[in-house]
């Protein structure tokens, strides 16, 4: 029902503003200072607070929804500044994290080259021992050879020697009676 008087009473300011000058005396100094102008002033002040509350009311709205989407902004900004503080403070975590692991990269990185050098001196150790041995046995194996060597040149020479001197104490006597013992020795055994 209200919204159906504000009409009306629309429509009776406007008679009402549309017959002040009919209603007005003529002869009179000044309208506007007369009791009907000062009623005319108040009508108008009237008249213009309405309008600017009608205009505020029916912006209300746009203002509000101005309102809430400034709110909603805010509050984006406020959730976006909470996730970026947290990922500050994540990545200040991990600063301060990233010393010990760097200490303990190191620590790790030592302990393997410590552990790699000594595998590495272990495998020299065992690749000298098995060149020694088998320097050892190169060694020995060209030992005997040089001995079997030495053996044979020694029964040579000693053949050799024995020649000469069976040649020296070989005369054509000595050889006779050599010869004439192999005979004997021959015609025993065929019998």
């Amino acid at each position: 029902m209200t919204r159906l008087l504000r009409p009306a009473h629309w429509m009776g300011m406007l008679l009402l503003l549309w017959a002040v000058p009919v209603l007005a005396q003529e002869g009179e100094a000044s309208p506007a200072e007369s009791p009907m102008g000062w009623v005319f002033r108040w009508i108008n002040f009237a008249i213009v607070v309405v309008g600017i509350a009608y205009a505020f009311r029916k912006a209300s709205p746009i203002f509000r929804r101005h309102a809430d989407e400034i709110s909603e902004r805010i509050a984006e900004g406020t959730r976006a500044r909470e996730t970026a503080e947290k990922q500050r403070r994540e990545v200040q975590a991990k600063l301060a994290g990233i010393e010990e692991e760097v200490a303990r990269m190191r620590v790790e990185a030592k302990r393997g080259a410590e552990a790699e050098a000594e595998r590495l001196r272990e495998l020299a150790r065992t690749e000298a021992e098995m060149i020694e041995r088998a320097a050892q046995q190169e060694i020995a194996a060209r030992e005997r050879a040089a001995r079997l060597e030495l053996k044979a040149l020694a029964a040579r020479l000693a053949i050799e020697r024995a020649e000469a001197m069976l040649r020296q104490a070989m005369t054509p006597e000595s050889e006779a009676v050599l010869f004439g013992t192999f005979v004997r020795q021959l015609e025993g055994k065929v019998n």
